[in-house]
């Protein structure tokens, strides 16, 4: 099986504003729920859930239990 690509360069408005989203309370709980990020970003349900299948797709987000949270990351900040 290969590594999905990450290319943040590929991310649409709407998927930075969801992985976003994701972010914080991930870091902070491990994982957000779909209502949560429906409220949070403003979006309807619909644009949230097709934004979240190709975060998922591409490996930056991955779901947890009955939520989502940070994919691996696979870039580093250099010194």
């Amino acid at each position: 099986m290969t590594e999905p690509e990450h290319d943040v360069q590929a991310l649409s408005d709407v998927d930075i504003h969801v992985y976003e989203a994701i972010a914080g309370p991930a870091v902070e709980h491990g994982s957000v729920g779909l209502g949560e990020l429906v409220h949070s970003t403003g979006l309807p349900d619909e644009e949230v859930r097709e934004s979240l299948e190709r975060l998922i797709r591409q490996g930056h987000v991955r779901r947890i239990r009955d939520g989502f949270g940070l994919g691996p990351h696979t870039f580093e900040v250099e010194r």
